[in-house]
């Protein structure tokens, strides 16, 4: 900050606004003492000033203005006169009643022991309660005046009528904070253009029913909000309700839904810091509100107790659940974190992300494919990760029924490379990324991931019969003419000592991930429309990225090897309602200012999804929310061969027919789409 400076070169404290303001304070609050004295005289007398016996008025007159500035000086000292008064609250009350107390004490004490005259006792009454109102008035009217202009400013504008939902202590912040600052219609601070105004109050407390907080009527409960919305012209609603349970939030989120508004709400965590609550907090409804469950909580500390100081790879690491487990397990002290994945540019970003937030973490970030067996024999040489997280995956359905031998390359034979190499290498734990679309599977998607989870439970099962040598190395390449994939010094050995535990972790759609409808529901809604949803009834069970990442970091502590974990989702959500309310968050009506186009259901895919395949079972966890199916028992030498052979094939680029004949064979639970369906027969 830079200072004038005088003629000598020294610097000078420059003067502000406010300290001209207290100066001229300082002069009121001396002239109102001592008029409210002189008044509390004139009272005691009638209001005739020749009935004052002299005595009186002599020691009014040599006693008030010591007095006064003693008034000046106690004020100071409170610093009432650096107070911001259109501000002005409760503490300020409290210190002007504290001065004013104090004053008192002084003004007694000067007029008995300095001038030796006891004054009437109404002479200290009328005296102190004048004074009193005097410094008050002052202060408090000035606050008063400029939230009075500010309503009448109000009133005059153009304003953007709010309702808010909560009259509880959060509630009664924002009314106040919108009443005394002028915030546009976005709940911004205001440039220009119109101002908020809360028109009404909606509470579920009938004994706030009918009453009026700062103005503002309480309008009733939930049931009101539409009747209200047409009432006063609402556009936007604000929710104050940050104790309320998930299932309150739900209904009334339905309801606001419904009406057309823009909504905001404020989020759950200001129920502990309510002191601080402002517009400023309000926050747009996400879809996750919506689901209609609470979130998933999931105690991870045995989790990170449990990868602390390990060696974590982490596959497909620059993917949407990838790159949260990296997220999460950086922030927990492993001793090693490989980010492994084959597009670089989310891998870098990744990168450059923990580095800022870890600068001490031990980071790898390595590009290259599973298919690749070679670069994953180097990499498990070299690191000796001890646990494998195995994101890396071909998700989009439709695009993997127009390339099926790209979803058999990367999801399965990359699986199985994967967890061949863990094994060979002492792995501790390899925990794979599964999904609902493997059950029952009518895409070639889902049927690999299933052969996926197969794959798992031939492990798991081979290992723990001391039986690992039976595993095939599946070659992409000629072993006669080329080096083997897996160039340990003892193989045998190796595979003699195998203790690698395997498990699959099964969940649904994840919100917000790279691929989902959300993303690609918003960027059309942006556009203007339509919304294109594939068939008005199809539902999926969706899940966040932090409880499905949850959930993978719980099955690899849970593990003892071959299950297969399955969260409880609750109930499915209508991909049709999700587009609705979605549209209605963006402040916008379905079918009517953006309109939703039903395309038909694309190739392998399928009304809805399942958790569970009719012939599994579920077996209870210590988390009531997640539970184990049991695997289905198949003929592993068998699945082996057709493996191998399905391999070549995809391969060899086989037509998608005999691609999908071949699945069928291995998977019994795959059954593709009736037009698409291959010949069973040999």
């Amino acid at each position: 900050m830079k200072y004038p400076e005088d003629t000598g070169g020294r610097k000078r404290w420059p003067w502000k606004h406010w300290q001209s303001v207290a100066v001229l304070l300082m002069g009121y609050d001396f002239v109102a003492v001592c008029i409210a004295y002189f008044l509390a005289l004139l009272l005691r007398f009638d209001m005739n000033i020749a009935q004052i016996p002299v005595r009186y008025l002599d020691t009014w007159l040599y006693s008030i203005f010591p007095y006064a500035l003693c008034c000046v000086a106690v004020f100071r000292a409170l610093k009432l006169y650096s107070s911001i008064w259109r501000f002005a609250s409760y503490v300020e009350l409290v210190q002007v009643f504290l001065a004013s107390g104090i004053l008192l004490l002084v003004q007694l004490g000067w007029t008995m022991l300095i001038f030796s005259v006891t004054m009437p006792l109404s002479y200290y009454v009328w005296g102190a309660t004048f004074q009193l109102i005097f410094t008050l008035g002052i202060r408090f009217g000035y606050r008063f005046l400029n939230m009075e202009r500010s309503r009448l400013k109000k009133n005059a504008a153009h304003y953007e009528p709010i309702m808010l939902v909560g009259a509880g202590k959060a509630g009664q912040m924002i009314l106040r904070d919108i009443n005394q600052n002028e915030y546009g219609g976005d709940g911004l601070p205001k440039t220009e253009g119109s101002v908020s105004r809360v028109m009404c109050i909606i509470d579920d407390d009938p004994n706030t029913w009918g009453r009026f907080i700062e103005g503002v009527p309480v309008a009733g409960g939930r049931d009101a909000i539409p009747d209200n919305v047409v009432k006063y012209g609402i556009r936007k609603i604000f929710i104050a309700i940050p104790s309320a349970s998930v299932a309150q939030k739900k209904e009334i989120l339905d309801i606001c839904m419904e009406t057309g508004c823009q909504v905001k709400q404020l989020p759950g965590i200001y129920q502990m810091v309510q002191e601080n609550v402002t517009v400023s907090a309000m926050q747009d409804i996400s879809m996750e509100d919506l689901l209609g469950r609470p979130p998933i909580r999931v105690d991870l500390d045995n989790v990170f107790r449990f990868l602390r100081g390990k060696t974590i790879l982490v596959t497909g690491g620059g993917g949407s659940i990838g790159s949260e487990l990296c997220r999460q397990i950086a922030g927990h002290q492993p001793g090693k974190l490989i980010i492994f994945d084959i597009y670089e540019n989310n891998a870098y970003a990744l990168q450059l992300e923990l580095l800022e937030k870890y600068p001490d973490l031990d980071l790898v970030v390595l590009i290259g494919s599973v298919r690749d067996s070679r670069k994953l024999c180097a990499l498990f040489s070299e690191y000796h990760p001890d646990v494998v997280y195995h994101a890396a995956a071909h998700k989009h359905v439709p695009l993997m029924e127009d390339s099926p031998c790209e979803a058999i390359k990367n999801n399965t034979i990359g699986t199985y490379k994967t967890a061949y190499a863990a094994m060979l290498y002492g792995c501790e734990r390899f925990v794979l990324i599964s999904t609902d679309k493997a059950v029952n599977p009518t895409n070639v998607m889902g049927a690999s991931k299933r052969l996926c989870e197969m794959i798992i439970q031939s492990f798991d099962a081979k290992i723990k019969a001391g039986a690992a040598e039976d595993l095939p190395q599946l070659f992409t390449h000629d072993p006669a003419t080329d080096t083997a994939d897996y160039a340990l010094p003892d193989i045998t050995e190796a595979l003699r000592h195998a203790h690698t535990e395997y498990v699959a972790v099964r969940f649904g759609n994840v919100l917000g991930s790279n691929g989902s409808v959300i993303p690609i529901f918003k960027e059309q809604i942006e556009k203007g429309g339509p919304v294109t949803v594939t068939h008005p009834d199809i539902i999926r069970y969706f899940m966040t990225i932090p409880e499905a990442v949850s959930l993978v970091l719980l099955a690899g502590t849970y593990a003892k090897g071959g299950e297969i974990f399955v969260l409880d989702l609750g109930s499915p959500v209508k991909i049709d309602t999700l587009a609705r309310n979605l549209i209605r968050l963006s402040g916008y009506r379905p079918d009517v200012d953006i309109r939703i186009e039903y395309t038909g259901l694309r190739p392998g895919e399928k009304l809805y999804e399942e958790m569970l395949m009719a012939e599994e079972g579920l077996q209870k966890t210590q988390n009531n929310l997640i539970f184990i199916s049991h695997p289905i028992q198949f003929e592993m030498d068998s699945f082996f061969r057709q493996l191998q052979t399905l391999m070549d094939a995809a391969y060899q680029n086989v037509d998608g027919v005999e691609l999908r004949r071949m699945l069928m064979e291995i998977v019994s639970t795959y059954h593709p789409a009736r037009d698409e369906q291959p010949d069973r027969r040999p």
